[in-house]
């Protein structure tokens, strides 16, 4: 019988966040403490000749104003990867703290310190720059011409290239095709759009140790990127990180966080906070890479997939943060998809005077699949084949090898998923329906598209976990783990799979959403859908040692072999007995504290190395009227159906999953980070001016899981929190095209892009 595991557990902060007592960042600052402002740059590519700042040291209320001439001249990555012991795979360290040479328009060359924001917004007005002005380099066209200037002196404004070809012979593949399908596709910059700006403050205590309380992803890895940053060892620095409002990708840099560290350094220690308006966010952080893919398929008259080229170039924006990566991880979590069909990919990740794209839900997968989806359903359309019955003759089946890792597929339940999501979307009865009203003004569609996703970054990088188990004074549970809990809930989880091997209630484990490097098991941060899956080898060993050491020491107590002793909700118990009560943990924590010659505190501290990376799978099925007059798209109905192994906790599984569909309905019918080409200037850097999808935009969201066991998982349980934004925006425009007849290649689409396209067509 199961104790936690699949229950509908309440969120262990729900109570804090519902009544406001959570305390993120800003909740920090204490009376007395600084606050700094950047001055970044008005141009988008060019040279400072000089800066004077003379007038706004003048200010009353300034503390101090610093450039480029002021910080060290180290440079240092600022994406959240574990440390690569590999020199070769190591990320790019191509930021300074301040700049001279501007990369993008908002660029740091200055920073502000003063008593108050006002003071230091005043402060900013004063500052007076003369620049070396150059042309921008804004296109993929543009940076890769041979006589393009460098954005970086020796890249050659080229990131990262990566290629591999893998599940049999490419050509010979093509060779046994039918027909060829190929096109190219596109998809813009998005904004992370998480509640929570990026904040941190950071002071001094001990003498020489920094401590910053930052709104971050990856605690253990800011620890690092400060340390190199400022040529100071690690152990020096120490990152708290308390309730996040959300990240999404955005906050797997370290932003903010050098910075912070450097201000508080050079004023003796006092506080320091830096706290970004939604206008530097948007413009200044970090956004989703743009692509430009071309794909081409090879299909027999049968529907079975033969081949599949890809060529990919990603931009990512005046520094490479995670654009090294993100085309190679996007590419190889979407070959277990379709893994008995030869793939070559080819990605290029280029430099350009644009904001800095980085980490962002999924990871190059929302582009890389978008525009496999699109090309799947141009395949089954050209063949004549019905679009689900060509996904179910070609996608991976358990047993299947990821073409890509070599490894076996040893839990898949894509084929059960499109069986699922078909029925829900009633998809027969209304492709029938539908087929008979195709030539009005307003028309109807189905759309389905499909996913594949990793449960975290092996064998690319490292996945370390944890956890840590203390049998408290009173009989109730610590623990401590190094996941990251940033509002995706992953400390419940973690409760529910302690509870659930240990045989306490949720209620009486305690484990704190604050984290801190000075005290926490180390584990790298949240993102790549690992920590739950990563958590789950750490916790259910430590959850077992912890477990034997308790009933060791019960049976020390009462003289019953350990073999015979269990523990159920709480209490240990004799096995096979129907009142089988032997005693109380509270009892079993009392004497081991409190007893004079016997016991000791019981405690477990493991952590433990994941050298697996299991795929999860899923799809999305969507019903949409597209008025043509209009250029409008309304969705009728959407579902995602997901193989994420065993299902946690329904309730947290089933927020992620909604979630993941209206960010996605957002990427595929709204979002665009719009940049002015000439200056580099974002236009829509708030809310005001960038559309995300309201109330008014989300239908009634499906949410469908089908559990399989993934046996590498301590839990049978693997990625969810991040696939469930991949497969909306293809399923969309697939369904538009059944609406319409148009194959729209490019997301988002807007109203203005269905009418290019339909004026094109000869329907507007």
């Amino acid at each position: 019988m199961k104790m936690a595991i699949g229950k509908p557990i309440v969120r262990t902060d729900a109570a804090t966040k519902a009544t406001g007592r959570a305390r993120y960042v800003d909740d920090f600052y204490r009376p007395g403490a600084l606050v700094a402002k950047c001055f970044r740059s008005t141009i988008a590519h060019g040279r400072v000749k000089h800066v004077d700042v003379q007038a706004a040291q003048a200010l009353s209320g300034v503390i101090a104003v610093f450039t480029y001439d002021d910080v060290p001249s180290i440079p240092f990555s600022t994406a959240g990867h574990p440390l690569n012991l590999d020199p070769k795979h190591e990320d790019v360290a191509d930021r300074l703290i301040l700049t001279r040479d501007i990369r993008f328009y908002g660029d740091e060359i200055a920073v502000v310190v003063a008593e108050n924001e006002a003071m230091a917004e005043k402060a900013l007005r004063l500052i007076r720059v003369e620049y070396e002005v150059y042309e921008p380099l804004m296109t993929p066209e543009q940076v890769l011409w041979r006589s393009a200037r460098e954005i970086h002196k020796g890249s050659g404004n080229i990131v990262g290239e990566h290629a591999f070809e893998c599940g049999g012979d490419v050509r010979q593949a093509f060779q046994e095709a039918d027909c060829l399908i190929e096109s190219d596709y596109q998809t813009r910059m998005v904004q992370h759009c998480q509640l929570e700006n990026h904040a941190v403050i950071a002071h001094m205590k001990d003498g020489d140790r920094i401590t910053l309380i930052t709104s971050t992803q990856i605690p253990q890895i800011v620890r690092r990127i400060v340390g190199k940053a400022l040529n100071i060892p690690w152990h020096q620095i120490q990152v708290i990180k308390p309730h996040v409002g959300g990240g999404f990708g955005n906050k797997q840099d370290a932003v903010l966080e050098p910075l912070a560290a450097f201000l508080t350094m050079k004023l003796g220690g006092r506080a320091v906070r830096i706290s970004l308006c939604r206008e530097e966010s948007f413009a200044c952080t970090r956004n989703r890479h743009p692509f430009h893919i071309h794909i081409t398929s090879g299909v027999k008259r049968d529907g079975t997939l033969t081949a599949n080229r890809i060529s990919a170039v990603s931009i990512t924006g005046g520094y490479a943060s995670h654009g090294h990566a993100v085309a190679a991880a996007g590419s190889a979590k979407a070959c277990p998809l379709y893994p008995r069909a030869a793939t070559s990919f080819e990605g290029c990740t280029v430099y350009a005077n644009m904001p800095v794209a980085g980490a962002m839900r999924a990871y190059g997968s929302p582009q890389i699949i978008y525009a496999m989806e699109c090309n799947m359903e141009d395949a089954a359309r050209k063949i004549g084949m019905d679009s689900v019955l060509f996904r179910l003759k070609n996608v991976a089946v358990e047993g299947d090898i990821n073409p890509h890792s070599g490894k076996g597929i040893s839990s898949c339940g894509m084929r059960e998923c499109l069986i699922r999501g078909k029925e829900w979307i009633q998809w027969d009865e209304k492709k029938a329906t539908y087929a008979e009203h195709k030539y009005g003004r307003i028309r109807k569609g189905l759309g389905v598209a499909c996913f594949s996703y990793g449960s975290g970054t092996y064998p690319v990088c490292v996945e370390i976990a944890g956890t840590r188990l203390v049998l408290n004074p009173d009989g109730s549970i610590g623990l401590q783990v190094g996941a990251v809990e940033i509002g995706q809930g992953s400390d419940t989880v973690a409760v529910q799979m302690a509870s659930e091997t240990i045989g306490v209630p949720c209620h009486r484990i305690q484990l704190a959403s604050t984290h801190d490097t000075d005290f926490l098991p180390f584990d790298t941060g949240a993102y790549a859908s690992r920590q739950a899956y990563v958590l789950s080898n750490a916790l259910s060993r430590a959850s077992l040692e912890f477990k034997s050491k308790i009933l060791h020491y019960s049976s020390q107590i009462t003289n019953i072999p350990q073999v015979e002793l269990d523990i159920r909700d709480g209490i240990v118990v004799r096995t096979g007995q129907a009142d089988g009560e032997v005693i109380s943990l509270s009892e079993v924590a009392r004497n081991a504290y409190y007893h004079k010659e016997r016991g000791a505190q019981i405690t477990t501290d493991i952590s433990h190395k994941t050298t697996t990376n299991a795929a999860c799978f899923g799809c999305t099925f969507v019903d949409v009227t597209v008025d043509i007059p209009l250029c409008r798209v309304h969705i009728n109905g959407i579902v995602n159906v997901h193989d994420s192994g065993v299902i946690l906790n329904p309730v947290l599984a089933r927020g992620q999953v909604e979630g993941g569909i209206a960010m996605g309905i957002g990427a595929a019918l709204f979002e665009e980070l719009q940049v002015d080409r000439d200056t580099g200037y974002v236009y829509n850097r708030s809310f005001s001016d960038y559309k995300i999808p309201t109330a008014l935009d989300i239908p009634n969201l499906g949410c469908e899981f089908v559990e399989t066991f993934e046996p590498t998982s301590g839990y049978g349980n693997k990625a969810l929190g991040e696939p469930t934004v991949i497969s909306p925006p293809p399923a969309i425009r697939n369904a538009v095209l059944d609406a319409t007849g148009v194959a729209i290649n490019e997301l988002p689409l807007t109203p203005q892009v269905l009418f290019k396209h339909f004026r094109l067509a000869g329907l507007a």
